[in-house]
């Protein structure tokens, strides 16, 4: 019976959760299955690969082929690595305290790639976020002028037309108070 490490969906329309199983290659996709390893969710940036990396080695050491798709998640994880060294260590090559080592420092230096990107992740969203706060307050600084700038052509347009009116109604009173001093003066 071949067997294989493979994903199976789940999860509704266009959000896709896949399972990582053990099946039989016969077995259709969403089929039955061996045993449940863990679950890979890419919809999160970068995609979320959680398992059992145990069990995962176990069959593969057992013979368990992985589908590309979980190669590269086993490839990413160190699963494959750390079955390269097992191997090493089986055939003589390399002791088991040198293999133990080498899957360590690989997974530190994996683990701070992996940090890195997050926070390169964060500080691009949040300098996306800033700019746009900036663009923002750029467009509300410009309205806010052109809205003063009309105010002011209205009372310079208006100006002219308040100060005829002023001195209309100036006229009758000068006029008023000519009449009341040539009165007085008689």
């Amino acid at each position: 019976m071949a067997v294989k490490i493979r994903l199976a969906r789940r999860g509704r329309k266009k959000a896709a959760i896949y399972d990582i199983v053990v099946a039989d290659a016969r077995s259709p996709r969403d089929g039955k299955f061996i045993e449940k390893l863990g679950t890979y969710n890419p919809n999160t940036n970068p995609a979320s690969i959680d398992f059992s990396e145990d069990k995962a080695f176990q069959w593969l050491m057992n013979g368990a082929q992985p589908t590309d798709t979980v190669k590269a998640m086993l490839s990413y994880t160190g699963v494959l690595f750390r079955r390269h060294l097992q191997i090493g260590v089986i055939k003589g090559a390399i002791t088991q305290e040198t293999a133990d080592a080498r899957l360590a420092e690989w997974k530190e230096a994996k683990e701070a790639k992996i940090e890195g990107k997050r926070q390169d992740l964060g500080s691009a969203k949040e300098a996306a976020k800033k700019a746009a706060f900036d663009a923002e307050t750029k467009v509300k600084e410009a309205r806010a002028e052109a809205i003063r700038q009309r105010e002011a052509d209205k009372a310079a347009a208006n100006a002219p037309a308040a100060e005829a009116e002023a001195e209309a109604e100036e006229a009758p009173e000068a006029a008023a108070e000519g009449k009341a001093t040539t009165e007085e003066q008689a």
